[in-house]
């Protein structure tokens, strides 16, 4: 079956999108309010953007009330955010902070999550993520203003915690990190089950 994308609505572009490039990586991120709130959300459009100089790379979808969500517009307040990585063990409090709050309620809190202080930025950490990459804000890029319109956003890793376990010479050990992966509706996947492919 095609489909046409001049044909189709906004929310089947979505679906059918987010359906088929998946598994995706899902960045749990932390911000702090000028006002000094905390905020936490989850967001399944993540990749890396460049490794020197290191940036990682998210997109917030404009949401029907075509308004930022706290997690943009503490970005643009302050400038810094922790990316928190998803482990199996934070899934289901992960979807929780996904629930719309009012901005001065934390999802820390709400989703009974362990915070931790960062080292080098406000914001603070998921104490229980495996891996948290410490950043500030290099640029944002919108592309458009109707719902489903996305705003990419750049970020310059500054810090990266790994935990002591995950570190196999040097290397994230993959099968114990066991991140979550974002699928199209409401199912996500782990990464437990995995093989070893040698480029040629």
């Amino acid at each position: 079956m095609i489909f046409d994308a001049s044909q189709i609505s906004s929310q089947e572009k979505y679906r059918l999108l987010s359906g088929g490039v998946s598994p995706r990586p899902i960045a749990w991120i932390s911000t702090r309010s000028a006002a000094g709130d905390d905020n936490l959300a989850p967001y399944s459009f993540f990749t890396v953007a460049s490794c020197e100089p290191p940036v990682l790379l998210f997109t917030q979808v404009l949401p029907r009330t075509l308004s930022h969500k706290d997690t943009l517009q503490n970005l643009i307040e302050t400038n810094e955010c922790v990316v928190n990585v998803v482990s199996r063990d934070l899934l289901e409090k992960m979807n929780k902070t996904s629930a719309t709050l009012p901005s001065t309620e934390s999802e820390y809190t709400f989703a009974n999550v362990e915070s931790c202080a960062s080292e080098k930025v406000s914001p603070r950490s998921v104490k229980n993520s495996p891996i948290r990459y410490e950043c500030t804000l290099r640029d944002t890029h919108c592309l458009g203003q109707t719902a489903t319109a996305g705003t990419v956003i750049l970020l310059d890793v500054k810090s990266i915690y790994v935990a002591d376990a995950l570190i196999d010479d040097g290397i994230v050990n993959q099968q114990l990190l066991d991140s979550v992966g974002k699928m199209g509706g409401d199912f996500f996947s782990f990464t437990s089950d995995t093989i070893t492919l040698k480029r040629p």
